[in-house]
């Protein structure tokens, strides 16, 4: 079974204390606006996951009594909810212009050409996810990368970048 049919086949089906926490962003909301928890929940799949499939668009959207595809739409949208299984560590550079002005391009290429891969795509191990990033609010900082849509690390250059790849394959589980 492949990784991407591994998560398919997981998607479908949410544990219970992700269950648990669905019920816990929806008691912040008024119990007729339950569906204002539609980010949270997509956001739990994903920590559970690794990704959001249409599979798991369609748990949340029968949890919170919503149209699968209202779901679908917050899930495309947004860029931090990834649409196919991804690395182990998910890197965003941010190539917006103001970063690309301050070499933001030059990190990126410079991370796919380490990792011997394209924009967008995994490594063959499954570790890596590099992809270009709209603007991550840092452009004095740039270059700029964003680690599994939660770390952000700033003046990226490729000595710092190259720290970076060795210190995730040595935490690599």
């Amino acid at each position: 079974m492949t990784l991407s049919e591994s998560s398919k086949a997981r998607s479908a089906t949410l544990s219970d204390a992700t269950t648990a926490r669905f019920a816990r962003e929806v008691a912040k909301y008024p119990s007729d606006q339950k569906q204002s928890a539609v980010m949270a929940c997509l956001a739990i799949v994903q920590q559970e996951l690794g990704w959001v499939s249409s599979e798991s668009e369609a748990v949340v959207a029968s949890y919170l009594g919503m149209a699968p595809m209202a779901v679908r739409e917050v899930s495309t949208f947004y860029n931090m909810y990834n649409q196919q299984p991804v690395g182990q560590f998910k890197l965003n550079v941010c190539t917006n212009l103001p970063c690309q002005l301050r070499d933001g391009q030059k990190a990126l290429e410079h991370l796919c050409h380490r990792l011997g891969i394209e924009p967008g795509d995994t490594t063959a191990d499954g570790l890596f996810t590099v992809q270009p990033s709209e603007c991550l609010g840092a452009c004095a900082d740039s270059p700029v990368v964003l680690v599994n849509d939660r770390q952000m690390i700033s003046f990226m250059s490729p000595e710092r970048l190259d720290e970076l790849v060795d210190t995730l394959k040595a935490q690599a589980q």
